[in-house]
């Protein structure tokens, strides 16, 4: 239903203004009595071959929700009812920011892709920590960034104002320097900044009475030289895993007339070269950490594809809006079909 009749119609409209009114529409209805548990009937898949533990988490499927979706955790509870085993809230940011004047957000539907240059909007951390309190026991990852106006040489103190203002709220955090939507972000991605922003991280976990993982979200631009980089700094800096990959600055194959949007571009277009980094550093690592594989997976295939290649989680995002919800069930129930193959 939601591919031949919801999208289409879904799709008449701008994108950013559809967002909002998807969202407005699904808090409407899970206040209405038995919908959430109709929703979770319809698309929870519930077996002890799906459950992942990891970083000290116990996942009940490893199927989630990229960053993104839910900046500001507005949904995160109803959204799990989809059927996500865990749902990454963020970017956050210190402060409240507009982001990138709109229009900032592309549906190219003729490549099931989508370019965005949204720029961090979210209306800060401590917003969002508010929202975090009614967390009806859903696992959450909280994904960090850097106000705009910050310079990369005071950047250090963002992540830290928005790791110790979540800790208590969420179950792991994603440090996020790899969107090309903030000016400068991604040259945090080399090495002795990043290894020093980590480091730093590193320390404040450390102050805790129970650290939590800390993850790091790498852009699927990055050579072969700077893949080997990441893998030196997670054994050097002992963080708990990396999530591959962001969005892209590429634009190469793509058909749709507003190819040429600035902005990272996600969605099928990715889909091989998400898979390339995640086999490159499971191989190069002898997987030596835990990868969460998301990039234009929009088929259980694609998601069996990056776990072949090395992903012990998966996450969506433009496979979740071009494909609805049905997507993660599939995912689910073609990972026990296999699990009962062996």
């Amino acid at each position: 239903m939601y591919k031949a009749i919801i999208r289409p119609i879904f799709f008449l409209f701008d994108p950013e203004t559809i967002h909002h009114f998807t969202f407005s529409l699904v808090r409407l209805l899970h206040k209405i009595p038995g919908v959430s548990s109709i929703i979770r009937n319809m698309y929870n898949v519930e077996d002890k071959v799906l459950e992942r533990h990891l970083f000290g988490l116990h996942f009940k499927n490893p199927v989630g929700l990229a960053a993104g979706f839910d900046k500001d955790a507005k949904l995160y509870n109803e959204l799990s009812n989809f059927g996500f085993g865990f749902i990454e809230i963020g970017t956050l940011t210190p402060k409240p920011q507009d982001g990138n004047p709109k229009q900032r957000l592309f549906r190219l539907k003729a490549d099931q892709a989508i370019i965005n240059r949204m720029g961090f909007n979210n209306g800060g951390v401590e917003a969002a920590v508010t929202r975090l309190k009614q967390n009806k026991g859903v696992l959450v990852g909280g994904n960090i960034g850097k106000n705009k106006v910050t310079p990369n040489e005071d950047a250090v103190a963002d992540y830290k104002i928005c790791f110790n203002a979540l800790f208590d709220y969420v179950d792991y955090f994603v440090v996020n320097v790899s969107s090309p939507n903030t000016p400068n972000l991604r040259a945090l991605q080399d090495k002795e900044p990043l290894t020093k922003l980590l480091q730093t991280l590193k320390a404040e976990n450390a102050k805790k009475s129970k650290p939590k993982p800390i993850l790091l979200k790498i852009a699927p631009d990055l050579t072969n030289e700077q893949l080997l980089d990441i893998i030196a700094i997670v054994s050097e800096t002992k963080i708990d895993g990396v999530i591959s990959t962001n969005t892209t600055i590429s634009r190469e194959g793509l058909s749709s007339k507003n190819k040429a949007e600035v902005g990272g571009l996600s969605g099928k277009p990715l889909t091989k070269r998400s898979t390339e980094v995640i086999r490159f550093l499971s191989e190069n690592s002898n997987k030596a950490f835990p990868i969460i594989g998301v990039g234009g997976i929009h088929s259980a295939e694609d998601a069996l594809e990056k776990i072949e290649a090395g992903a012990d989680l998966v996450q969506l995002y433009t496979g979740f809006i071009y494909e609805g919800p049905q997507l993660i069930k599939n995912i689910n129930k073609a990972l026990i079909k296999k699990a009962n193959l062996k």
